[in-house]
C-alpha cells in the first residue's frame, strides 16, 4: 500500500501541474540518485517524490481487529498504521524554476489535505493500482530543524536542492488472511447463587 498511496501523490500532483503547464514533472524516485543519472527516464528536470522514513502510529497499535460475519467472528492480526515522511525534492532546468515548482507544491497541499477513493482520481491500470480498495490519509507540512535538514541531505548525497517534507498520516495496512474463527455468543446458561 506505500507504492500505491506515493503513485496517488504523484499523479494528483501531476494532475495539478497539468493545468497551466501541459506535462507532468512529478516523478516517483530516490532523490540520492538524481546525480550521475542522465538520458531517458532520468529524474532531471522534474520534481522528485521520495519515500525519507517510515514510523509505526503508537496510538492505534492495540486495536483489536475482529468482525462479525453472519454467525461467527473472525479475528484478524492487528492492522498497521503507519506514518510516512515524503521529501519533494526540485531538480528543475533552473533555480527559479525549482522554487516555483516547490510553491506550486505548497499550492497543492495547501488546497487539498486529505485524499479518499470519493476525491481523488488515479490510474488503475498501472502495475499495483488495481487492488486499491477504500483509502483515506491525510498529509500535512513537517518542519524538521537546519541540523536535521543537514543530516537528511547528508544522508541523500550532499547535494541539496529546493525541497520540502510532507508527513502522510494514518496509512492503515492490512492483510487479508484469518487468524482465527469462533461463534457468537448468543446465550448466556446458568444461574448465579450467593454463597
Amino acid at each position: 500500500m506505500i507504492f500505491e498511496i506515493l503513485q496517488i501523490i504523484t499523479e494528483e500532483l501531476n494532475n495539478y501541474f497539468n493545468i497551466e503547464f501541459e506535462e507532468k514533472p512529478v516523478v516517483l524516485d530516490n532523490i540520492a540518485f538524481v546525480e550521475g543519472e542522465e538520458g531517458e527516464g532520468s529524474p532531471n528536470n522534474n520534481v522528485i517524490l521520495t519515500l525519507l522514513h517510515a514510523q509505526e502510529e503508537n496510538t492505534l497499535k492495540n486495536i483489536p481487529n475482529h468482525a462479525v460475519e453472519g454467525t461467527k467472528v473472525v479475528y484478524k492480526h492487528n492492522k498497521v498504521y503507519l506514518n510516512l515522511y515524503i521529501m519533494l525534492s526540485a531538480n528543475r532546468s533552473g533555480y527559479s524554476e525549482s522554487l516555483k515548482s516547490i510553491s506550486r507544491v505548497v499550492e497543492f497541499f495547501q488546497s487539498k489535505r486529505i485524499f479518499t477513493q470519493a476525491n481523488t482520481s488515479f490510474d488503475r491500470a498501472l502495475d499495483g493500482m488495481d487492488k486499491i480498495k477504500d483509502f483515506r490519509f491525510a498529509v500535512e507540512l513537517f518542519t524538521p530543524s537546519f541540523e536535521e535538514m543537514n543530516f537528511i541531505w547528508g544522508t541523500l548525497g550532499g547535494k541539496q536542492y529546493p525541497s520540502l517534507i510532507y508527513k502522510v498520516n494514518v496509512l492503515e495496512i492490512e492483510r487479508d488472511l484469518t487468524q482465527s474463527e469462533g461463534g457468537l455468543i448468543t446465550e448466556i446458561n446458568g444461574s448465579l447463587s450467593r454463597p
